[in-house]
């Protein structure tokens, strides 16, 4: 019995230590046919690394400013007697703007001119007569004040009439009248915008670390959306001697000219300030950088394979980018294709539907 038990036993391990072999075996033929296939390399789209004189500009977001500019308002109670000036018009300081009835104040005024006039009249009848000594220096004193007193009182009321004539303070061009004739206005009611636009200023705020290579006199482009495709030239005329405590930013206002009045004030432009350009700049198409959480990188084609590079970027022209570190010149990069690489992957460039890459792109119907 032991020995049947034995002899199963035998033939059980030699038919299953076969089967495991044959396992083996054909798992090592898999293996070695598996190894023995080529992966067709992968079409891909690569351009070289050149090397370019780069401009460098600092960009911020800034709004346009009058040069000039103040909502004008009355400083008395009045009713209007007349509205001079038109809606938008252009107008000279010193131009009449609004005129303010005045008839009790002319007739206030008819009324204190005859007692200055008196007044004058006795002051010199009391300088006669102290002359003479016929009066005391104390009446000559009198009548001196009294005089000074009375023309004092019109000159006050010439000034009141003088306010109630609104005048521009400078020359410009008017906002929407917001006063009719008829109209009663309180002190303090706003009549109507007055803008100098011609010159315009663009305020702007770029990070303290950047107050180094700031000056005044600098070159500034500004471009707008009203205006697509032109760039107005500004220079830097005022930076701000303080730091702002809460962005750590600092404040500049570039000036322009701004003749055909084109630009308004409040709108909003980009505004890059032209800095030195960098001179064998490493330029390389931006759609060659892949970004990733821990760096950004690219695929350097070497011997017919890519190999994946981690690079330092800088700033970012179009369809160009600067490369400040991990490639030299002449490198053929990747530009199409990246996400089907990996380290060692043959590849096949294939430009002829890669598009060509521009500083300063145009959609192809411009």
């Amino acid at each position: 019995m032991n020995k049947r038990l034995f002899l199963t036993a035998v033939i059980a391990l030699a038919v299953f230590g076969a089967i495991f072999g044959y396992k083996v075996l054909a798992i090592r033929r898999e293996m070695a046919a598996h190894a023995a296939i080529v992966m067709p390399p992968s079409t891909v789209s690569a351009a070289a690394v050149t090397q370019q004189t780069w401009p460098n500009t600092l960009s911020a977001v800034g709004t346009l400013a009058s040069f000039q500019g103040t909502t004008l308002k009355t400083e008395l109670d009045g009713l209007v007697l007349n509205v001079v000036a038109q809606s938008g018009a252009v107008v000279a300081a010193g131009d009449t703007l609004v005129v303010l009835d005045t008839a009790s104040e002319q007739a206030q005024l008819r009324g204190l001119e005859a007692q200055a006039k008196l007044a004058e009249i006795n002051l010199n009848r009391a300088r006669e007569l102290r002359t003479s000594g016929t009066n005391t220096p104390s009446d000559l004193d009198a009548a001196e004040a009294t005089a000074a007193q009375a023309a004092s009182a019109v000159d006050q009321l010439k000034v009141t009439i003088a306010k109630k004539h609104l005048a521009a303070p400078f020359a410009g061009r008017l906002g929407i009248m917001q006063v009719y004739p008829g109209q009663f206005l309180s002190k303090g009611d706003p009549i109507v915008v007055l803008e100098s636009i011609d010159p315009i200023h663009i305020d702007f705020s770029l990070p303290q670390q950047e107050l180094g290579r700031l000056s005044e006199g600098q070159p500034v482009q500004l471009t707008v959306d009203a205006y697509p495709g032109r760039t107005f030239d500004a220079k830097i005329t005022a930076i701000s001697p303080r730091i702002d405590g809460a962005t750590r930013a600092i404040d500049i206002r570039a000036t322009l000219a701004n003749t055909d009045e084109s630009l308004r004030p409040g709108m909003y432009g980009r505004a890059e300030v032209i800095l030195p350009p960098t001179e064998r700049a490493l330029v390389l198409p931006s759609a060659a950088i892949i970004h990733n959480p821990y760096g950004e990188s690219v695929f350097v084609i070497v011997d017919g394979k890519a190999q994946q590079r981690f690079v330092k970027t800088g700033s970012q022209r179009g369809d160009l980018i600067l490369i400040t570190d991990g490639l030299k010149v002449g490198e053929q990069v990747v530009t199409a294709g990246q996400l089907k690489l990996r380290n060692g992957a043959p590849v096949h460039v294939d430009n002829s539907a890669a598009p060509e890459a521009h500083a300063a792109p145009k959609p192809s119907e411009s």
